[in-house]
C-alpha cells in the first residue's frame, strides 16, 4: 500500500523497529551519511548499512546484501532505498525475498516500476521522502532548524 498521508507514515514508524538501509555510505559529504548518522543515534530505531563496499560504518556492522542481513538477523521492517532510480528495481525484489514489510525510497529515489513491484507485493511503500525528516518530524527533531518551533508568528524578532 502507498503511505501518503502524515498519519500512515507516522504509524509505519510507530510499529517498526528495525531500518536495512541500502546505499548507506561511510563519507560523511553524502546524504546517506547523514541520514544514517542522525538515525543510529537520534531515532528509535535501529538502523543497519547495506552495502557491498565497506565491513561497517561507525562501528555498525555493513552488510553487503538484504539476504546477508536477513539471513543474520531476520527480515528488517523497513529497507531505506539510497539507490539511484534505475536501481530500485532490483533493490526492491531483495527486500520481497528478504521478507521485509516496507520499503521507503529516499527524495528522488522514484522508478515506477520499484514502486508497482512493492505495492503488488503487499508492502507498505514510501515514495520521494527523506526518512530522517519524517522521524524527526514525529519525533520533535526539526526544532534545530527552526521548524516545527511552535512559534504563530512570521514577523521577525527585534535585533
Amino acid at each position: 500500500m502507498i503511505l501518503d498521508t502524515l498519519a500512515d507514515r507516522r504509524a509505519l514508524l510507530d510499529r517498526s523497529k528495525t531500518v536495512a538501509m541500502v546505499g548507506a555510505s561511510p563519507n560523511p559529504t553524502r546524504p546517506s551519511y547523514f541520514v544514517f548518522s542522525y538515525l543510529r543515534t537520534k531515532a528509535k530505531l535501529t538502523i543497519v548499512p547495506i552495502n557491498p563496499m565497506v565491513a561497517a560504518i561507525d562501528g555498525i556492522k555493513a552488510y553487503p546484501t538484504l539476504a546477508a542481513y536477513a539471513a543474520e538477523n531476520g527480515a528488517p521492517d523497513i529497507v531505506d532505498v539510497f539507490r539511484k532510480p534505475a536501481d530500485a528495481p532490483a533493490v526492491v525484489r531483495e527486500a520481497i525475498d528478504a521478507g521485509a514489510r516496507a520499503i521507503w525510497f529516499q527524495y528522488g529515489v522514484i522508478n515506477d516500476e520499484a514502486i508497482r513491484l512493492a505495492d503488488e507485493a503487499g508492502m507498505d511503500v514510501v515514495v520521494d521522502r527523506c526518512l530522517k525528516v519524517e522521524s524527526a518530524r514525529f519525533d520533535g527533531g526539526l526544532a534545530s532548524a527552526g521548524l516545527n518551533s511552535g512559534l504563530i508568528t512570521a514577523r521577525r524578532r527585534g535585533r
